[in-house]
């Protein structure tokens, strides 16, 4: 595209970007190496946090931002995919970044890149490797003291590896992605394990498959372990009106009565091992009150979130059988006990196994399909949804249509859950909350920040990359 240099905004930062979504996903760290030698690697200005894992990766790279901002210390959290707008990826203390920082971010990205393919010594990068590197270098420029990465795919591959990072995370190994990871829990296990590289590892409750390959990775590079059920344990949790209230032993101290405000039994496992890793970060016992706070003030959108009420309408992000598992097990201990169910899917999901968990906890389904070339048609999903759960099915035009039709069809006493893709809760959200709902808040610039990279119209809807696919390691 032609790039104009002097005067970029928001639509130019977002269409630079977009031209590279049809460099597919193609794995591989040389790429990404030189997109970082090239902009002087801008992630050594800070400590960072690479977090892995088939779920709870994005709630927990949260969560772990969220124990940084409470114990004192900025931190820039990078995740995958957004649900609405691209500033989302880009997190500096704990809100998304503001729309010129990111613009500034990428007209940087975009004069080395463009520099390095013009000249011969890079190849065109993806969208991912591209997007990984805006959060390198905006973290870098507003001075966070620990940056958070979040694995877009697997791990050994990903984009996000050619970062040093002092903490690796682990959350969960399950069966996603075989097309990319290898159809097997080991093999897969065996990707998510190759982010270890030294320092202090910390892994969630894996089954004994996974547990194999990440002790061959952890005994290779003399990584320092803490692991699930020895080094960190919940061990209470009590489910109150809103959320949970949690006791965990840790590592150095054991933190009792914590307050999270999240919905789903998976959140509390998801906040100790925050708590495990920023342990292994400090190295020390965390403050207690500050646990606590960020155990209150952490948010995670599209996560079991409840978005109205009378028909109570839950948004997940559930996209693969044990993020199903996990939403089944929500639903089963929720006092709502009649679901209508909104769902979607894009590539090469597996629908009926993936809605299978659901059986006996929803009594109608309306299927759909988000804006997005990979989606799976909505006549297919409902077939597979009406002959796995044996539920009254119908297929919408779009998602807007589905959230709207499967509102009208429940009861006042009755409720909604929206799941099946982050796309779909991305589109449920936009059209349930809108742009500017309740976590749309931003990170205001820096002193002295230029004008002449603000954009004028920061509400102006965002065009076809944000439900396209991706091009890169969007774990999605």
């Amino acid at each position: 595209m032609d790039l104009d240099w002097k005067s970029p905004d928001r639509d130019w930062a977002l269409g630079f970007l977009g031209e590279h979504i049809g460099e597919g996903i193609r794995p591989g760290l040389a790429r990404m190496a030189a997109v970082v030698q090239l902009l002087g690697n801008p992630a050594e200005a800070y400590p960072v946090i690479h977090v892995a894992g088939t779920n709870g990766k994005t709630t927990t790279s949260r969560m772990i931002g969220a124990l940084a901002g409470a114990h004192g210390l900025v931190s820039g959290v990078y995740t995958s995919p957004h649900l609405q707008r691209i500033e989302e990826r880009f997190a500096v203390g704990g809100q998304p970044i503001h729309p010129d920082g990111f613009v500034r971010a990428v007209a940087d990205v975009a004069a080395f890149t463009t520099f390095g393919v013009e000249e011969g010594s890079l190849q065109p990068p993806t969208y991912f490797e591209l997007t990984t590197a805006v959060a390198m270098q905006a973290f870098a420029a507003h001075g966070v003291g620990l940056g958070v990465f979040e694995v877009g795919l697997g791990g050994r591959l990903d984009a996000t590896n050619v970062l040093a990072a002092d903490v690796a995370v682990i959350t969960s190994i399950g069966i996603d992605h075989t097309e990319y990871l290898g159809d097997t829990i080991e093999a897969i296990a065996t990707e998510k394990a190759g982010i270890i590289d030294g320092g202090v590892v910390v892994t969630g409750d894996l089954s004994a498959e996974a547990m194999g390959p990440v002790r061959e990775r952890v005994e290779e590079t003399g990584a320092s372990w803490r692991q699930w059920g020895t080094d960190f344990a919940v061990s209470d949790a009590r489910r109150d009106h809103d959320g949970w209230t949690v006791d965990i032993d840790g590592q150095y101290a054991d933190y009792r009565g914590i307050p999270l405000r999240l919905l789903g039994r998976h959140q509390v496992d998801n906040f100790a091992v925050a708590v495990a890793a920023f342990e292994g970060f400090l190295g020390r016992a965390l403050d207690d009150e500050a646990v606590q706070t960020a155990a209150q003030t952490v948010t995670s959108p599209g996560r079991f979130e409840v978005v109205s009420s009378r028909p109570s309408v839950v948004i997940d992000g559930a996209h693969n059988v044990s993020g199903f598992e996990a939403l089944a097990t929500t639903l089963a201990d929720h006092p709502i006990s009649r679901w209508t169910l909104v769902v979607g899917a894009r590539g090469l999901r597996n629908v009926a196994e993936m809605v299978a968990p659901l059986r006996g906890l929803v009594e109608q389904a309306v299927a759909c399909a988000p804006v997005d070339p990979a989606a799976i048609p909505a006549s297919e999903t409902a077939a597979a949804v009406h002959q796995e759960l044996e539920v009254p099915v119908e297929a919408a035009e779009s998602v807007a249509e589905a959230v709207d039709a499967a509102v009208a069809a429940s009861s006042a006493s009755g409720g909604v859950i929206i799941a099946g893709s982050l796309y779909v809760a991305g589109e449920a959200r936009d059209h349930l909350v809108g742009q500017d709902g309740p976590q749309a808040d931003v990170w205001a610039p820096p002193a002295g920040w230029d004008d002449e990279y603000a954009d004028e119209d920061d509400d102006e809807d965002e065009d076809g990359d944000y439900f396209g696919f991706d091009g890169g390691f969007d774990d999605t």
